[in-house]
């Protein structure tokens, strides 16, 4: 028995002598001599690479060796070398797979010492991506959310950086170029919106267009919004409103420039560009309104901020475990409480507007459910419901009174902080338009220009947000060199941006003079100036935006002069430009 057992042994071994010396059919390099059965195996502490210098001496530049059953090449000059890795390095490019390899690489789950193939080259596509900081297991960057400026955050890494808060990939673009590549050549693949706890709620479950998701029903609230809701015959029919509003917010001006009483520049400025839009919006007087007033509407548009800030652990942690974290730490109670004011709001709003002989208005909620009984009649595809109503009410409010009032609020501001310019634009105005006026109307805005530019030049130095809306990819798409993997979170950084030394002189400086022989807009075209957005996702409000803030500043430098109160600090104004002025004193010109 135990000799046949021998003989079955001896047999694959003889089988192995014979194939080892026999002759191969390929022209293979040359090399050491080899063992039967090890081949080479032998002289590998001889073949240590510091001596394969020799090797290649004495047996030329390609090298063949076999350890045991594995041939090896060994490559020692360029021109193979460039065989090897240019001209076949798709034959060339897998990995041999040993035991220690399969053990430090998790089963060849990595980059490193994976053979090529379809798995491989997922990896490699994932390893492209943006530099960023470090980050920390299971929270990425999450520690590093509140220490993260806006201004500094290309600096270190680069105009495209890669973020991970918990388990969501977020990359931050702060360069013109990169910005043109996201909103102008992948504007289709990166045009959705990441759908979070916060934004689910204030859009009443994305019915909204500022932060739906790119879809059918997106597409279709967009084209009704531009068609219908802010088309230019819409826009010139709301003059009346705004020029209204302006007068009384003169009128209130005189009064207190009569009694040479300081002006609260964020509770004067809300009031307005609030009782502009609420009714526009929502045909809803301020000053009339059984349901909230005027002093509540700046209180209003904070809380609706900090919905739009307020970072769920769900958002972070999709499933259960953030869910229950939400739930256990009080976010959610703490985030229902908020949404509860505004909620109830935007529910008066709509009840006002569906109440039984209530006679139309021509507002844009009017309009809206004027759309939704003739899609009833109609019996179109895509219907409008109360949802949809209260989402475009939501949209309004929040994007309509707080990006305009901070913009007038920097306004005035800067002005105030640089004389000369407001001395050069005040005389423009009152020489342009004669001292005598007793009412500005918005064709007065048409016959200025170097007004125009200090509003450009307001735009670009005080953005409303220094980040516009972030967005998400619906595929993969390279940005800069870098590979974007779908559902990844995009960020433009319009504040880096605008103030990007590489493309503006003394950025931190207000110089509306910069634009005098320039031809950069704010309307989406010109990447280094972006406050309303590009692309699909560009502010459908633009318009009315800019006409609200031209107007108002237009009727504060025309009537009144502006400087600071006496007990002010001035230098303290003066020097620190990323603080807007609280109190200022007002004259009648």
């Amino acid at each position: 028995m135990s000799i046949f057992l021998c003989f079955l042994f001896l047999i694959p071994l003889i089988f192995i002598f014979l194939k080892s010396i026999k002759p191969s059919k390929w022209k293979l390099p040359p090399g050491p001599k080899k063992l039967p059965i090890i081949g080479n195996l032998h002289q590998r502490r001889e073949l240590h690479p510091r001596n394969r210098r020799d090797l290649s001496e004495k047996y030329g530049p390609i090298v063949f060796l076999r350890y045991g059953f594995v041939p090896v090449v060994v490559i020692s000059s360029k021109e193979a070398a460039e065989e090897v890795l240019k001209i076949h390095d798709l034959e060339c490019c897998s990995r041999p797979e040993t035991a220690g390899t399969r053990a430090i690489s998790y089963n060849f789950k990595d980059i490193g010492f994976a053979p090529y193939g379809e798995e491989w080259r997922a990896m490699r596509k994932l390893s492209v991506l943006p530099p960023g900081p470090p980050k920390l297991p299971i929270i990425g960057n999450l520690h590093q959310l509140q220490e993260l400026p806006p201004r500094n955050l290309s600096h270190k890494y680069g105009p495209v950086m890669l973020l991970r808060f918990g388990f969501v990939p977020v990359v931050v673009i702060s360069s013109k170029e990169a910005a043109e590549e996201v909103l102008k050549i992948h504007d289709l693949e990166c045009c959705s919106r990441p759908e979070t706890a916060g934004t689910r709620k204030i859009s009443y479950n994305f019915k909204d267009i500022g932060f739906a998701p790119y879809g059918e029903e997106w597409k279709a609230m967009r084209k009704l919004s531009v068609v219908e809701l802010f088309n230019a015959k819409k826009h010139q029919y709301f003059r009346s409103i705004r020029e209204e509003e302006n007068d009384l917010l003169v009128k209130t001006l005189t009064e207190l420039a009569l009694t040479r009483s300081p002006v609260n520049l964020k509770k004067t400025l809300f009031t307005l560009v609030g009782s502009i839009v609420c009714r526009i919006g929502f045909g809803l007087n301020l000053h009339e309104c059984e349901f909230i007033d005027e002093d509540s509407i700046s209180d209003l548009v904070d809380k609706s901020e900090i919905l739009e800030m307020t970072s769920m652990f769900s958002d972070f942690f999709p499933g259960g475990i953030g869910r229950f974290i939400d739930w256990i730490s009080g976010q959610n109670k703490r985030f229902n409480n908020v949404f509860s004011d505004l909620d109830t709001f935007f529910e008066n709003i709509l009840n006002d507007h569906l109440k039984p002989g209530i006679v139309e208005s021509s507002d844009i909620i009017d309009g809206m459910i004027n759309m939704m009984k003739k899609q009833e009649r109609d019996g179109d595809s895509f219907k409008l419901t109360t949802d949809h109503l209260k989402g475009m009410i939501s949209d309004i409010f929040i994007a309509g009174v707080s990006t305009s009032a901070s913009t007038l609020i920097w306004a005035i501001t800067e002005l105030v902080r640089n004389p000369k310019v407001m001395k050069k634009v005040q005389d423009e105005i009152r020489t342009t338009l004669g001292d005598k006026k007793e009412r500005i109307t918005e064709q007065d805005l048409t016959k200025l220009h170097y007004f125009k530019l200090v509003v450009k030049e307001i735009f670009r130095l005080h953005p409303a947000v220094p980040f516009l809306l972030p967005r998400e990819t619906l595929s993969h798409v390279k940005i800069q060199g870098y590979d974007i993997p779908a559902k990844t979170q995009i960020m433009i950084n319009v504040y880096a941006i605008a103030r990007d030394p590489e493309l503006w002189i003394n950025p931190d400086e207000f110089n509306p003079d910069r634009f005098l022989d320039s031809s950069i807009d704010y309307k989406g075209l010109n990447f280094e100036l972006l406050p309303f957005g590009s692309g699909r996702r560009i502010c459908p409000g633009m318009t009315m935006g800019i006409t609200l803030v031209e107007l108002a500043l237009l009727n504060l430098l025309y009537f009144f002069d502006w400087g600071l109160p006496e007990k002010e600090e001035v230098d303290k104004i003066i020097t620190d430009n990323e603080v807007a002025l609280g109190l200022v004193q007002v004259l009648l010109h």
